[in-house]
């Protein structure tokens, strides 16, 4: 009998992002008890507690008067648990909106899958403008050949460096420090609808928007995800968000 030697895995590279919803308690008719209970205190119990009834919940127009005016914490009364599976450096922008709970695999307790993002041919790669305004547009074929060759390249490179101290008996918490922001990373995300509004107004660029923002385009993928789980789950409240300018309230 002879040893085999253990293959390497296959390096993976990718242009997407993963979003799935695991669980949620989130419907307008959470928003509408949370917000009657201010003017019918324990007559709202029973609303409460009742499980939702088929088709869409009355009261829109008290969802369009709460978003308007910015009552916000009855749309706090609701959750819902996302999974992600983006790159690392889409993981930091996520983390800089502190409305969220996250929960990440750790590069410490397991060895890292070799999946690596590398930008479709259709993401744009130059930026023009100031500060704060920066637009982005097409670049050359020249452009992208180079932006794909050079990140398969490094992230080949940066992978093997990382195999070769676990296998040298290195401890993955130092064996990871090798690693690109580009690799995939994953995480649950559990957050509330008043939350993920706010997420989605700076993390989406739209028209017609009460104040415009310019997010990075791979946290904007993840984040278009994201809104069209929610605006099936709460489609009177995101109709309102909507209408409102995509403010948050």
């Amino acid at each position: 009998m002879t040893d085999e030697t253990p293959t390497a895995p296959e390096i993976e590279f990718r242009s997407d992002m993963t979003v799935e919803l695991v669980r949620s308690s989130a419907h307008d008719s959470d928003v509408l008890f949370a917000a009657r209970v201010s003017t019918m205190g324990e007559q709202t119990l029973e609303s409460a507690q009742a499980p939702e009834s088929d088709g869409a919940p009355k009261g829109a127009g008290l969802i369009n008067y709460l978003m308007r005016d910015r009552h916000g914490s009855p749309f706090e009364h609701n959750s819902m648990t996302f999974y992600v599976q983006a790159p690392i450096f889409v993981f930091r922008e996520f983390m800089r909106h502190r409305m969220a709970s996250y929960n990440e695999e750790s590069g410490r307790y397991r060895e890292l899958n070799p999946v690596f993002y590398v930008p479709a041919e259709n993401r744009n790669l130059v930026q023009v403008g100031k500060p704060g305004a920066y637009d982005f547009l097409p670049g050359s074929p020249e452009q992208y050949e180079l932006v794909s060759e050079a990140t398969r390249a490094s992230s080949t490179l940066a992978f093997d460096a990382y195999q070769k101290m676990l296998e040298a008996g290195v401890a993955r918490e130092v064996a990871r420090i090798v690693l690109p922001l580009n690799i995939y990373s994953s995480m649950y995300v559990t957050v509330n609808a008043r939350s993920l509004m706010n997420f989605l107004s700076l993390r989406t660029k739209r028209e017609g928007t009460h104040f415009p923002s310019f997010p990075q385009r791979e946290i904007e993928m993840c984040a278009e995800k994201m809104e069209d789980i929610w605006a099936g789950l709460m489609p009177l409240t995101y109709s309102a968000f909507e209408k409102n300018g995509r403010v948050a309230p």
